[in-house]
């Protein structure tokens, strides 16, 4: 779906018989006066501490009360809510409350602290809050040059500040920050490789771009902007590439998915709200984020989106259910949705959230897809208001204002207590928790003040500004916020200095980034339907009642379930399934046709009632029929077809070097994907074990996998993805260990990889059982060049003498050998060629392979030459044909030959060298006695099979007129057929 920006063409408020404009005004100063109370709390009974403890009447600073984990790392004993609620007071119109709120934090806030703080939300709450408050600052004096005309800039240098000690988070391979930092001292890099510190949230490490682009062309230090930015672009990589879904925790260092899940809500929500709004503050070059958010938002809506609920699924499997909860911060969809332009589905989700609300007087932190809470607490977040207001500024509809007024009652009613706020521990039974987060201040009394405020807005024009997540105001014309020339400087020697330290090389400051460019406000598209109330009233009429959300049919999801209906039609065959492929197991589901991942494979199971109609009910029997005449045809119990042959195993062959050894031979599962090699030539190569070994992420060292097979281990991704990291290093070819040790060769085990439905990969892929593994590793870690060949066992000696010249170069990768193939050129031995000795571990390793073939088959001798050679006969000899053959061999050093892929002593092929010479010289004239006055020398050709090495003796062509004499320094055979043979002179 791609989703279409348009200028903001908000409609001026007129507002309807629904609510008297004396109504809206009186709310909007009952949410002034809510305000009030909250933060005259704050600054009465918590400043300068981070955060008020309502029930407590006290601060509460870090360190100070008992841990509660993960939540105290927003706090830095930084005055966090005064910070964090500037641009609240500037929005409000209490000027004289922020200017003297500006004087507090310049004097009093300092970063300089042994601290331990969230880079997540000490960006959104500390530096957005002073970003936003120094853009309060300026565009107030801008219009009320009385106001803060003492003003210079301070909040930006405290901003400036705050991001520099926030780098070091950026330490890591993968670019993506640590989820935390010290203020004072930075990263402890031991600590880094911690369990608690190298694991990091979608969201955590994607919230960064609108703060740290806006830092940056504020202040000239490009740093910023560039790291957001590749944080950004790096969990674009790590999607998944099918489902186009992400994950919610993954490793910083590795990039490997730590937790699977795919929402719109914790750990993910922010990621997909910055990717659009960084397109919409950072201009039209910046098209790669709307590009991104545009293929997310159209997976989230066809797998996410079940009903009119939003569940977490399974990146890698979209159709796999993760858990039957939705939590409280995907309210934030609706209010992104309006900016896309898709108010449909945003009126719907709203309207499913409201009915939860009205349900149990909040929103729960999470809450099942039948209205019931699963977890009770409610924090007072914004995002519902947030998503509300949104609503309200598109559709101009009065139900929002009810919506808000149901808001405000129950903040009032059920959270207000004699020192501000308190954030409910159960919201069924309405007992409080002593906590006030500082985004109530940010983002909830401000989005719940602009609901009902008057438009234009009256102190700040909200519309030439974008909200960040915390809801904080960057401003969409960054040209208008200037600072000074003095300021300019300080901050280019800074940028200098951390330049050299983060990026270690010197860069000019022409690189920065400073281009500036306005844009329009961003909205939907208008569409005039969305001007009648009855309409929009239909669609939340929809969602009300008791079903269960993913049952809903919404007009999105009605949609998406026809067009499903109408691709199944067109059957999915046994053959063409991979379990892998989220539209195969789609089609399945529709066929009434159950997918379940079991411990040896993928268990099947087809139930008529669960079809989506007759004919799809018709349909899954077929499939489960030929199902199993392909699994009978792959354990050998059918015929094998050329369509199923990359369901049969194939085999890894260590060639341990030894004639005293056999060959080991290890049944490994075949790839539905990649290369495949059964009924052809398999592939030689030696081994390196990749770094991260899931290989799930990008790989290190890529040199020593170059032309190699790389071993990974099962898990953490999909089997395809392990096979696309491989290839992009140039790896020639991949063996996954399995991590089931029940699972062996030995004992029938068949195993086939499948795809994800996109076979772009290009390169063999295998999977070998535990077992079997651990003794290929063995033998790797005594003999690391070890040479292995995957492929049919059966093709091993033809695969051999095909890659002859691949095996030498890895036995002894700097002999210089210049080797030629003899076809009847007798110019070719004319020339001075130095050939090195075939190394002798190739011979050892012929022998290994043939060591249990000695035996010759007659009717070989019938078969066609293979490779012809020129032997230059002297006609004014007296010999025998047997004589001719016994010089001609000895000259060779012949030992062996092959035909038809048998190698056998030469002795055996004499009376056919024999056959051929008495052809040749019948054929030339000259009777067998040789007894002819014939002194002109005649070349004869016999074709004999073998490939010769040889060197050429130093003499002159002119002592070559009456003969040549060659002699071998080695030979080999080689197995390649020909067509018929040129007939013999």
């Amino acid at each position: 779906m791609f989703i279409k920006i348009f200028q903001i063409l908000f409609l001026i408020s007129t507002i309807a018989a629904g609510m008297s404009p004396e109504e809206k005004a009186q709310l909007r100063l009952q949410v002034i006066d809510m305000f009030k109370h909250a933060f005259g709390s704050y600054m009465k009974y918590a400043y300068p501490a981070d955060e008020l403890m309502p029930l407590s009447c006290k601060g509460r600073y870090r360190g100070s009360e008992t841990s509660r984990g993960d939540i105290d790392d927003a706090l830095g004993n930084f005055s966090l809510t005064l910070v964090d609620s500037l641009d609240t007071l500037a929005v409000l119109g209490m000027f004289d409350e922020f200017e003297h709120a500006v004087r507090r934090v310049i004097q009093h806030v300092s970063f300089d602290r042994d601290v331990i703080v969230s880079v997540f939300e000490t960006n959104i709450r500390m530096i957005g809050g002073l970003l936003g408050g120094h853009i309060s600052a300026k565009y107030i004096n801008s219009r009320h040059p009385l106001r803060l005309s003492w003003y210079r800039d301070e909040l930006l240098v405290l901003a400036h500040d705050l991001g520099l000690r926030l780098l070091p988070a950026f330490n890591t391979t993968s670019g993506l920050p640590l989820p935390r930092v010290n203020l004072r001292y930075g990263i402890d890099l031991t600590l880094s490789k911690s369990e608690r510190e190298r694991f990091t949230c979608t969201a955590c490490a994607g919230t960064l771009i609108l703060e740290w682009a806006t830092l940056s062309r504020l202040t000239g230090n490009y740093l910023f902007e560039q790291y957001a930015d590749r944080a950004m672009s790096y969990l674009w990589e790590r999607r998944h590439q099918q489902s186009n879904l992400m994950g919610t925790i993954l490793n910083v260092h590795s990039g490997d998915w730590i937790v699977r899940e795919s929402g719109i809500g914790a750990g993910i929500d922010s990621y997909y709200e910055y990717l659009f709004k960084a397109y919409i503050l950072l201009g039209e070059k910046n098209t790669d984020y709307l590009s991104r958010f545009q293929q997310h938002y159209s997976s989230i809506m066809s797998y996410v989106q079940q009903g009119v609920a939003m569940v977490n699924v399974h990146m890698h499997q979209p159709y796999r259910l993760a858990k039957n909860h939705m939590d409280a911060l995907l309210a934030f969809w609706p209010g992104l949705q309006v900016m896309t332009g898709d108010l449909k589905p945003a009126i719907e989700l709203h309207e499913m959230l409201y009915q939860v609300v009205k349900k149990h007087k909040f929103l729960p932190e999470a809450f099942t897809t039948d209205y019931r809470i699963h977890w009770n607490s409610h924090p007072l977040r914004p995002e519902f208001v947030e998503s509300t207001y949104f609503l309200y500024k598109a559709t101009d509809d009065p139900h929002y204002l009810e919506v808000g007024r149901t808001i405000l009652t129950n903040l009032e009613k059920h959270a207000r207590v004699p020192c501000g706020y308190a954030a409910l521990s159960d919201v069924s039974t309405g007992q409080h928790e002593d906590r006030m987060d500082s985004f109530v201040l940010a983002e909830t009394f401000k989005y719940l003040y602009l609901l009902f405020d008057s438009t234009p807005h009256r102190y700040i024009d909200i519309d030439q500004f974008i909200f960040t997540t915390e809801a904080h105001l960057l401003p969409l014309n960054l040209l208008l916020f200037n600072i000074n020339d003095t300021l300019r400087k300080e901050f280019d020697k800074q940028t200098l200095l951390s330049a050299r330290l983060y990026e270690q090389k010197n860069l000019s400051l022409t690189e920065r980034l400073n281009e500036r460019r306005a844009k329009n406000n961003q909205c939907p598209a208008f569409n005039g339907q969305f001007q009648s109330h009855q309409y929009k009233e239909q669609l939340r009429r929809n969602i009300r009642g008791d079903q269960d959300m993913t049952e809903t049919i919404t007009t999105s999801s009605s949609i998406t379930n026809e067009k499903r209906k109408r691709e199944s039609r067109n059957r999915l065959t046994a053959a063409e399934f991979s379990a892998g492929d989220p539209q195969h197991v789609a089609q399945l589901t529709q066929m009434g046709i159950q997918t379940q991942t079991m411990a040896d494979g993928i268990q099947l199971v087809h139930n008529s009632a669960n079809a989506a109609s007759n004919e799809d009910a018709d349909d899954g029997l077929l499939f489960i029929q030929e199902m199993m005449e392909l699994m009978k045809n792959v354990n050998g119990i059918g015929q094998s077809s050329s369509d199923t042959r990359h369901h049969l195993p194939l085999s890894v062959i260590p060639l341990v070097i030894s004639p005293l050894t056999k060959l080991v031979s290890f049944t490994v599962g075949s790839a539905q994907f990649g290369k495949q090699l059964h009924g052809k030539a398999g592939i030689f190569a030696q081994l390196y074990v990749a770094q991260p070994f899931s290989a799930c992420s990008q790989l290190f060292y890529p040199h020593h996998l170059y032309s190699r097979i790389g071993i990974v281990r099962r898990g953490d991704c999909m089997f395809i993805e392990k096979a696309r990291q491989l290839e992009h290093v140039q790896a020639i070819g991949g063996i996954v260990i399995d991590h089931n040790a029940s699972l062996k060769s030995s004992n029938g085990a068949i195993f086939s990889m499948t795809g994800d439905g996109n076979n772009n990969v290009h390169i063999p892929f295998v999977l070998m059982f535990k077992d079997e593994a651990f003794q290929l590793l063995h033998l790797v870690s005594k003999q690391p060049n070890l040479i292995v060949y995957i492929g049919e066992e059966k093709l091993l000696k033809e695969s051999f003498y095909q890659q002859m010249e691949i095996l030498e170069s890895l036995i002894e990768p700097f002999n210089q050998t210049s080797r030629k193939w003899i076809y009847g050129q007798i110019e070719w031995f004319k020339k001075k060629n130095l050939c090195q000795i075939v190394p002798i571990q190739l011979k050892q390793l012929e022998l290994t392979i043939h060591q249990e073939d000695n035996h010759v088959e007659t009717e070989i001798m019938n078969k066609q030459p293979i490779i012809q050679f020129e032997h230059i006969i002297e006609a004014n000899e007296n010999k025998s044909a047997e004589e001719i053959t016994s010089e001609l061999l000895n000259s060779l050093n012949l030992t062996a030959a092959n035909f038809g892929g048998q190698l056998n002593n030469i002795d055996s092929y004499r009376p056919a060298f024999d056959k051929m010479i008495r052809t040749a010289l019948a054929n030339g004239g000259a009777n067998e006695s040789f007894k002819s006055n014939i002194t002109v020398k005649q070349e004869q050709q016999i074709e004999i099979p073998v490939e010769v090495t040889t060197t050429t003796t130093n003499q002159e062509e002119s002592q070559q007129q009456t003969t040549t004499t060659t002699r071998t320094t080695d030979t080999r055979e080689y197995t390649e057929k020909r067509s018929k043979r040129n007939d013999i002179n």
